[in-house]
């Protein structure tokens, strides 16, 4: 009796235990309520109504907003933002494309026959056209075909699921890896709440969603038990999380929470370097961890959850690192792999930054905003925060020259007015995943008057040329003979058109100084080791003037060596100029100060470069000026003999300088090259080897600086020696 008395409780015991909930098959409406925590297994919650009727009041207060009011953001969504036609456009693209019960396992084809490839399987996998159509219901009169397509194509990915008739991860084209599922789970909640007024989407509709997002939670949970990293992890633990807090009735979903946070803790640490920069280099991924961490810290903020304070501080140094490397007009510079805008010049950081201002409302993030985020996050937005765009509090930032250590930008920064200079420089590889980083190590991008006078161009990896557009041809970068900076291309596994190199030049930041008269740069790379030749470049920006920029080439054979430079431009007469014209007459010449060989033009996709070729050395410099200017009258005036830039002296100093070196002077200050003597009435200088060199003579004092690459030696008046490092200032008299 004893023994039949246990056996009963164990037997009640797991009758009564919610069950877990399985990554393999989707749970089916009738038995939902046995998946629920125990607390909430009770007589009001037994049919498939009750259920579907206790979820949309969950949802109601846990969403982002209230379903209620989606009939008045809609309104709201299509005055701001008026892209009706861009939705229409992409719905009926992916509804003619594929059947709504389509399959998910390649091979097969779109409705008109034609194949489909590995690169519109991902993105059928994720879903982003769905919730155009989703949309669409709403423009035509909402049409109940619309919320049938959506639940008949998440219908067909669960028989593919049941069938095992799926792309898996082992393949590349996983469609459940946690990028695609990740984003799929955030697309099917945003259509699931704006479904769940709407009588077409049955109580039936809205347990099949929610049946298939805890699936697609346990798999996330389950396949993620180890960091990964990456940008596809955390897209698919924000996602896991999000589930975590809409349906925490269900048991299990406090261990998604815990290993969902617990994740994207870890890749806040890790790839948020210290400086405040996405690890992975690029302003586009730098961008898509902001949305991923923010659905996460709004949707645990409405919930009253606590959130370590290393999250909020990393998160806000998402967005102080973005109003610091933006340019002057409030764009943001091409870095790296961008994708928003294929062939673009600049990055809108518009949206993001709004995101910012509503996280935190700092009039320095309020600066760069505006009174809408991008359209996709207007659904992610509380009532409240709706209402705080229209009265945005700014103000300007005050960061000038800055350097990102750790990820290796580097900034020369005029000022915040929209005609202002500014200057990156791109001296960093990351070492775990520079599979988003492109062949521009020691490449430069600059704007002014307003213009990006020394561009990069966004990609896309669907296009047939990504490769060219990620590799050196497209940058603002020095070369050898036909070498470029990116080596051994390769696509991806999954052959969708993503690719990388499998080699790239190891940077060496030599020096960064910023003084008042000047900003110094100096770096190495060693991506022509393969040929022999060492290389570095420096970058002087004479403020608020114009760049200088140095490049050194070594080796003990006979190479040619090239600079690249970005814009449309022309060949001046009787100077070794380039020039370029903007629309508003401003314009920017390139300078060389020592004799070049030939100038070849090359380009695609709209956009050209120059080629700035010495043929046939052993060792060689580029001294180049880079110089904006505006108005006709303030061009470097290629008729005149002598080269006069912005007040300026090329080559015509009050000091007696040997005849190889190259000189800039203006009043009391002297920028020399390859100098090995110099002298004036009162002091003379040597060096021991050919020296770079900053001299500033102010209210009878001497200081002088190496601009170089190296340490150099220098004796005073045939006396006195002292060593420099590069970078270093010293006062001689």
């Amino acid at each position: 009796m004893k023994h039949f008395l246990i056996l009963l409780l164990f037997i009640f015991s797991i009758t009564t235990q919610a069950q877990s909930i399985s990554s393999k098959k989707v749970i089916a409406n009738k038995d939902l309520v046995n998946y629920l925590k125990p607390n909430l297994k009770n007589s009001t919650l037994e049919t498939q109504t009750q259920l579907a009727t206790y979820f949309r009041k969950a949802f109601s207060e846990r969403f982002y907003y209230d379903y209620h009011s989606v009939e008045k953001r809609m309104s709201i969504y299509e005055d701001v933002y008026n892209n009706q036609s861009s939705h229409k456009s992409r719905a009926q693209d992916h509804l003619n494309k594929y059947e709504d019960s389509t399959q998910w396992v390649l091979p097969f084809n779109y409705r008109n026959g034609d194949p489909v490839n590995a690169y519109a399987l991902r993105h059928l996998a994720r879903q982003h056209k769905m919730v155009d159509i989703a949309l669409l219901y709403f423009q035509d009169n909402k049409d109940p075909k619309y919320i049938d397509y959506f639940t008949n194509q998440m219908r067909s990915l669960n028989i593919a699921l049941e069938k095992n008739q799926y792309e898996t991860i082992e393949n590349g084209n996983g469609v459940y890896e946690a990028f695609r599922a990740g984003y799929r789970v955030s697309n099917w909640l945003w259509i699931h709440n704006l479904f769940l007024n709407e009588t077409a989407y049955s109580d039936e509709d809205q347990l099949q969603t929610i049946a298939t997002l805890l699936q697609h939670g346990q798999h996330l949970y389950e396949h993620n038990a180890k960091f990964k990293a990456g940008n596809h992890q955390t897209r698919g633990m924000a996602a896991l999380t999000m589930l975590s807090i809409l349906l925490r009735d269900f048991e299990g979903t406090d261990l998604w929470y815990e290993r969902g946070m617990q994740r994207l803790g870890e890749h806040l640490d890790k790839e948020i370097n210290d400086d405040g920069f996405q690890f992975e280099r690029s302003i586009h991924y730098h961008m898509s961890d902001i949305n991923t961490y923010f659905f996460v810290y709004q949707l645990a903020k409405k919930s009253n959850l606590k959130l370590d304070n290393n999250w909020k501080e990393k998160l806000k140094t998402l967005f102080t690192t973005l109003a610091k490397v933006a340019y002057p007009d409030k764009s943001a510079p091409v870095l790296q792999d961008d994708t928003d805008k294929p062939w673009a010049e600049t990055n809108d950081i518009s949206g993001a930054m709004t995101l910012g201002y509503l996280l935190f409302e700092n009039p320095k993030m309020g600066y760069f905003a505006t009174d809408k985020v991008e359209s996709r996050m207007y659904w992610f937005l509380s009532d409240a925060q709706v209402e705080l765009l229209k009265n945005i509090e700014r103000k300007k930032p005050t960061t000038e020259s800055y350097a990102f250590t750790d990820t290796k930008y580097y900034i020369t920064r005029e000022g915040w007015n929209p005609d202002d200079k500014m200057m990156i420089i791109s001296a960093g590889v990351d070492t775990e995943k520079p599979d988003h980083q492109h062949g521009d190590i020691l490449g430069i991008q600059a704007m002014a008057n307003g213009q990006a006078i020394l561009p990069n161009y966004q990609v896309r990896y669907s296009l047939t040329d990504f490769d060219l557009f990620k590799n050196s041809m497209v940058k603002n970068v020095a070369l050898v003979d036909d070498e470029l900076l990116g080596k051994q291309w390769t696509s991806n596994k999954g052959g969708s058109g993503f690719g990388k190199f499998k080699e790239l030049p190891h940077p060496e930041v030599i020096t960064w100084n910023t003084t008042q008269h000047y900003d110094l740069f100096v770096g190495s790379h060693d991506g022509f080791k393969n040929k022999d030749v060492k290389y570095s470049r420096q970058v002087i920006y004479i403020k608020d003037d114009f760049w200088i920029v140095k490049d050194n080439f070594t080796s003990t054979a006979t190479h040619d060596y090239n600079q690249v430079w970005q814009g449309h431009y022309t060949k001046e007469t009787s100077k070794d100029i380039l020039r370029a014209s903007f629309p508003d007459a401003s314009g920017f010449d390139i300078l060389q100060l020592h004799e070049t060989d030939t100038i070849v033009t090359g380009g695609a996709r709209g956009k050209q470069w120059n080629t700035v070729i010495k043929k046939d050395q052993k060792d060689f410099n580029f001294i180049t000026v880079l110089f904006p200017y505006k108005g006709y009258n303030n061009r470097i005036d290629e008729n005149q003999k002598s080269t006069n830039i912005k007040g300026w002296e090329v080559n015509n100093s009050s000091w007696n300088i040997d005849k190889n070196a190259t000189s800039l002077s203006n009043n009391n200050e002297l920028y020399i090259f390859n100098a090995t003597k110099f002298k004036n009435d009162t002091i003379e200088v040597t060096a021991f080897a050919k020296a770079d060199l900053h001299l500033s003579h102010q209210k009878g004092k001497l200081s002088i600086t190496n601009l170089g690459d190296t340490p150099i030696k220098l004796k005073i008046n045939k006396g006195k020696k002292i060593a420099l490092k590069p970078g270093e200032n010293r006062r001689i008299i």
